[in-house]
């Protein structure tokens, strides 16, 4: 799809950019969006060049939880004139009550951010996001107060487009893509956060690590196809780690990732349609959007998870290593759909029937060759859950 402008940065764009839609909100964003976290505190030049970088390469969606004036007010006047050609990700809840980043739950002082943060964008924010529900307390205070209401008006008075939220643990986000009030979900998705255990924090990876092959949390991938399943997008967030994943010194696997092979797995997760890439230079965003050029050899992050131990054998990790099929189906798909199925088997949303059965080429074309079987490096069954999809989708 491509990007509609509307003046105020007047340099083509080079790079084609990828879209999805997100979830069920009717809107279509880049597979790249941009995390502007590091443009805090970064002079107006540096955030403008930034910006207009990624508007170039077609990114359309900004996330913005900072709650600095500043900053705000600085990604406003580098998107001046060309608005429209952008969708923000705001947070409600988000403050800086004593010139600290802080999660607020009092509604005076979060209508006072929130409020100011639609001032400065022009009155309208796409997505407002509830911010940071990590824990029952956090979801209480949102969901048992009148926090969850204050959003709701948002959305009646048309100040926002959706509501979202943002967590990190998946256990605390499955029960509020479960309360059906939420449209999008922003998540911490990369290879070294889907082995940590839900019930541990996970921001604590940035402290003390994680010896990669030790757990596979199968929490988290069920989460990403509940949200398939809701019809909840996902957007993506430390995605690289906080940059630990690219250090030789601080990766949890036996070598570095790179910046493409840590978007493709997050964007190889269900639901999942933009990975939020932190940038604080031109540079930066353009090593981002190399993604979209790049070979399969060079998305390829299958080699990470086969040598993190066996803990992923068995399971489909929608790596396309089985590919090519003789009969065309794309197996990687089929394995999302069942997965999603899965859940709830008497329950399978008509989307993702329909999805299943829209395919070109699917379960029931496989001709239980084999081929797939000997190139999976994760033992995956596929011939018996070719099967299995075709007798999940076929009934009813």
């Amino acid at each position: 799809m491509p990007l509609k402008r509307t003046g105020g940065i007047g340099r083509e764009r080079k790079i084609a950019m990828l879209y999805r839609e997100l979830g069920c909100t009717g809107r279509n964003v880049g597979v790249v969006g941009l995390g502007c976290e590091h443009m805090d505190r970064k002079p107006y030049e540096q955030v403008k060049e930034t910006i207009h970088t990624a508007m170039e390469g077609g990114v359309n969606l900004l996330d913005i939880f900072m709650p600095g004036r500043e900053v705000r007010e600085n990604i406003a006047k580098a998107i001046a004139g060309c608005r429209g050609d952008v969708m923000i990700q705001a947070h409600i809840g988000a403050t800086d009550v004593g010139q600290q980043y802080d999660i607020s739950r009092d509604l005076p002082t979060v209508r006072r951010y929130f409020e100011d943060c639609l001032r400065i964008f022009g009155g309208y924010i796409d997505f407002g996001m509830l911010f940071f529900i990590d824990s029952e307390d956090d979801y209480k205070a949102v969901f048992q107060t009148g926090f969850i209401e204050y959003a709701q008006k948002l959305k009646e008075r048309g100040d926002i487009g959706h509501i979202g939220f943002s967590s990190h643990n998946p256990v605390t986000a499955w029960r509020v893509v479960e309360t059906g009030l939420v449209e999008t979900m922003m998540f911490s998705i990369n290879p070294a956060f889907d082995m940590y255990p839900a019930g541990k924090d996970v921001l604590n990876f940035f402290d003390e690590g994680i010896q990669a092959g030790l757990f596979r949390d199968p929490k988290r991938a069920a989460l990403y196809s509940l949200c398939e399943q809701k019809g909840v997008g996902v957007t993506v967030m430390k995605a690289l780690g906080a940059g630990k994943l690219l250090s030789p010194e601080h990766t949890p696997f036996t070598e570095p990732m790179t910046v493409t092979q840590c978007v493709h797995y997050a964007l190889s997760r269900p639901a999942v349609a933009s990975v939020l890439v932190g940038c604080q230079s031109s540079a930066e965003v353009k090593n981002a959007l190399r993604y979209l050029t790049a070979t399969d050899r060079e998305r390829d992050f299958a080699p990470f998870l086969t040598a993190s131990g066996r803990d992923f054998q068995g399971s489909c990790v929608y790596c396309n290593h089985c590919q090519p099929c003789p009969a065309e189906i794309d197996i990687a798909a089929v394995h999302r759909y069942l997965d999603i199925a899965k859940l709830d088997e008497g329950n399978i949303p008509p989307s993702i029937r329909s999805h299943y059965h829209s395919m070109g080429n699917n379960g029931s074309q496989c001709v239980a060759c084999g081929s797939c079987e000997n190139r999976c490096p994760f033992r995956v069954p596929i011939t018996n859950n070719m099967r299995e999809a075709e007798r999940i989708f076929r009934q009813g």
